[in-house]
């Protein structure tokens, strides 16, 4: 009998739907990095691998970005391949905390606008 191979888990943890916290994601998405990261899935609307986001910081400021929008409960981050992708959590975050995300997305972008930013 031939030992089994040992298993590499690439799953990355998350928050149970019924775990995700309205100060959680208030905090992640008071960043305006984090927000602009949200904002892009919204209006791609599929996942985007992290290299797809053009971020004026560093690639370790990046990773921490991503980590807390997912431990936050706003993304959900899985491997295909070897790029990690990253998807907007908009049913787990519509059901817990109706209008909020459109409200939030609608509101960076009308900033957006009165500051000339994207």
């Amino acid at each position: 009998m031939t030992p089994a191979a040992p298993t590499l888990s690439r799953d990355l943890p998350h928050p149970a739907r019924e775990e995700i916290r309205l100060e959680a994601v208030l905090h992640a998405l008071s960043d305006p990095m984090r927000l602009r990261i949200v904002r892009e899935l919204a209006t791609d609307g599929a996942e985007l691998s992290c290299s797809d986001f053009d971020l004026p910081v560093t690639k370790s400021t990046t990773t921490h970005h991503f980590r807390v929008l997912r431990e936050s409960g706003v993304i959900r981050q899985v491997y295909r391949g070897t790029a990690k992708m990253n998807g907007l959590r908009r049913d787990d975050l519509d059901d817990l905390f109706p209008g909020l995300l459109d409200t939030l997305l609608a509101a960076a972008a009308r900033q957006a606008v009165r500051l000339g930013g994207d």
